[in-house]
């Protein structure tokens, strides 16, 4: 499905791919910005690394509706409002990795932005995923 790009002379990055090559059949699953929001759309914290692992979870949830895992995604966008904060919940953030993603380590872009939509959220996360087939 997914061979990662990694030319041998680069330093390997650290909780994230540089690039990958898709081949073969299968199915795309793009996943618009989740921010760290229940079901009922209710933000569940002030803290950046408990709304991180939400936006996860909920990444994982609509991956789950079309028969996909955290293994088929290919692509992270996040945005952020605080470099600051997020560097402070850096630990919290992996942990929840972890937990929720696993050791997958897709293409990840993070752009610091002066604000999102809902004003208690301090990340947001698209994902674009790919299923062989």
């Amino acid at each position: 499905m997914a061979k990662t790009l990694q030319p041998a002379d680069w330093v390997r990055p650290r909780g994230f791919s540089n690039a990958l090559s898709i081949t073969g059949p299968g199915r795309w699953i793009v996943i618009s910005g989740q921010i760290g929001s229940d079901a009922q759309g209710n933000v569940v914290s002030d803290d950046m690394g408990a709304q991180t692992a939400q936006a996860f979870r909920n990444i994982v949830r609509l991956l789950a509706e079309d028969g996909a895992e955290p293994a088929h995604l290919i692509s992270l966008t996040w945005y952020v409002t605080s470099r600051n904060e997020y560097l402070a919940a850096g630990a919290a953030i992996g942990a929840a990795y972890k937990e929720v993603i696993g050791k997958h380590f897709p293409t990840i872009t993070l752009i610091v932005v002066a604000g999102l939509l809902s004003e208690r959220a301090k990340v947001e996360i698209e994902a674009a995923a790919f299923v062989p087939g």
